[in-house]
């Protein structure tokens, strides 16, 4: 009798001690499970570029375009432009219509209070300028540089949004000789139909 009671006590121990086992293990996850959903709900704080209205002053440029010469002249080529780097810039990717390249960044710096852009065109010139709104325009001066001759000239350009969507984008060319500037290229910006979702 006393063997088969040892007996009974010891299976009742044993089934009491896996119980008490499994009930120590559940209270952990729901604490799994808060710290989880704690982290989905932490979100990043947006980048002062997105917030900073100085860094947004180029976002009418924005955009996938059609570009042609101002007042009805010939289509010249495309011209993408897209927010990188959490909106600290602006990429611009152009395609000639004669088979051109080139490509630019556009960002705005604080310390200066300008916006600078530096634009390279496959072995043919390299432009590097800055400024910044006036009058409702993006105005830039700096210079340009044609690898071809070695030489460098006083360089300026100004981006208009226009009240149909478009944009003017007028550069000039500072002539030494005449001691004047010379319009370079004169164009209108149309959105691409195309590309717009």
């Amino acid at each position: 009798m006393i063997h088969k009671n040892a007996i009974l006590a010891a299976a009742t121990l044993c089934a009491f001690s896996g119980t008490a086992t499994a009930q120590t293990t559940t209270p952990a996850e729901p604490a799994a499970q808060a710290t989880e959903s704690s982290a989905q709900s932490t979100a990043p704080a947006p980048s002062v570029c997105m917030t900073d209205e100085n860094f947004r002053a180029f976002d009418f440029w924005v955009g996938d375009w059609n570009v042609s010469g101002n007042n009805g002249g010939p289509f010249a080529g495309t011209n993408s432009i897209t927010v990188i780097e959490g909106g600290c810039a602006l990429l611009e990717t152009w395609k000639g219509q004669g088979g051109s390249t080139g490509i630019s960044t556009n960002h705005y710096n604080p310390n200066t209070g300008k916006w600078r852009q530096l634009w390279l065109s496959a072995g043919a010139y390299s432009i590097d300028y800055e400024g910044g709104i006036i009058n409702g325009s993006m105005a830039m001066e700096g210079l340009i540089y044609y690898y071809g001759n070695d030489k460098t000239f006083p360089f300026r350009g100004r981006w208009t949004p226009l009240p149909d969507g478009s944009v003017r984008q007028h550069f000039e060319q500072f002539n030494p000789e005449k001691d004047e500037w010379v319009t370079w290229f004169d164009g209108i910006y149309t959105r691409n139909a195309r590309l717009v979702d």
